[in-house]
């Protein structure tokens, strides 16, 4: 929520120069090459032959790497300049599934087509923003390098997991519904209900009256779906990430953070205070144990984990309320 008051220290897409898209390209490359080897170490022993394709694949990336260090070198010297996708606003992020034993095939074959598809994004947006003709030639040819690589992860699919496979376009389509909406929804509907939790309990055990402690979840719900709202919109276009829509992911997380901070607010619309705050806190906990098996159900968090970050969490954030309330 506070992201959007601090801004973002990270550099827009559209800023970079040529000789930063090229160094961006390049230490993106030598990741993903880096990343394909764990996906194979990882199958070395369930899955030899994927463990290969895997192993080829990094060796590819070293390749494409290669290349972009000669073009950038031909261009613009030795100095290559130390510029990764943290550091550029809106870029892919890579998920550190690799870091975790026992992955199953299907995981690293779905990680591997996003990694892919977003390799293409980049280098189609990329494309568009250079003049030099060879660089461009050569951007393009990674992108349909890229191309071809998700087609080898969907193959790996089509051998491994053919359940699955049969229905990618139903399951692509969920992907795409969970990156818009689910993901900065769930975001929102957490800060939503745990942020204003001790702010609302506080307001209602130091002051007793259900209308002031009504209008400060008010104020606190909506000042935090817009902060949270415009920090989701205006930190990822979705150009290169896949995420979809900054309108609508906005949208979607501005919408569930005011929802998150309302449900446990509207009870004091009641004015008996007791009543009003034990439908609250009824209310609260339904809200907990909501958000933890959506994590479950959407997010692939095990569930005994999110009950712990998020009821465990959030009830340590209401007793706080509790207590400085009623201090």
């Amino acid at each position: 929520m506070l992201d959007f008051l601090r801004g973002s220290s990270r550099r827009p897409f559209e800023s970079l120069s040529e000789e930063e898209i090229l160094a961006l390209a390049i230490s993106s490359e030598e990741e993903d090459s880096r990343i394909y080897m764990s996906y194979a170490r990882a199958l070395q022993e369930a899955a030899p032959d994927s463990a290969k394709i895997f192993r080829d694949m990094a060796e590819v990336e070293q390749t494409h790497r290669n290349m972009l260090i000669s073009q950038f070198r031909q261009r613009f010297g030795e100095d290559i300049p130390l510029i990764r996708r943290e550091h550029v606003r809106g870029f892919y992020q890579r998920k550190p599934d690799w870091l975790v034993k026992n992955l199953s095939l299907e995981t690293i074959r779905a990680q591997a087509e996003l990694m892919e598809k977003q390799a293409y994004n980049f280098y189609m947006e990329a494309q568009k923003r250079v003049t030099d003709a060879s660089t461009r030639q050569l951007l393009g040819d990674l992108a349909l390098a890229e191309q071809g690589h998700s087609d080898i992860a969907h193959m790996l699919g089509d051998k491994h997991t053919p359940e699955d496979v049969r229905e990618e376009e139903a399951a692509t389509e969920r992907r795409q519904f969970i990156l818009t909406y689910v993901q900065p929804g769930l975001a929102g509907l957490m800060d939503g209900s745990v942020s204003t939790l001790a702010p609302i309990f506080a307001a209602a055990f130091a002051t007793q009256d259900t209308w002031q402690t009504f209008l400060v979840g008010l104020s606190a719900s909506v000042g935090a779906g817009i902060s949270m709202g415009f920090t989701e919109a205006s930190h990822d276009d979705g150009k290169l990430s896949g995420r979809g829509s900054p309108l609508k992911r906005g949208l979607a997380c501005g919408i569930m953070t005011t929802v998150g901070g309302l449900g446990h607010a509207l009870p004091y619309l009641i004015p008996h205070f007791w009543t009003a705050t034990i439908v609250a806190a009824i209310i609260v906990f339904v809200e907990l144990w909501a958000i933890a098996f959506i994590q479950n159900r959407y997010m692939e968090t095990p569930f005994m984990r999110a009950v712990f970050q998020v009821v465990f969490g959030g009830s340590l954030v209401l007793a706080a309320g509790i207590l400085i309330g009623n201090s």
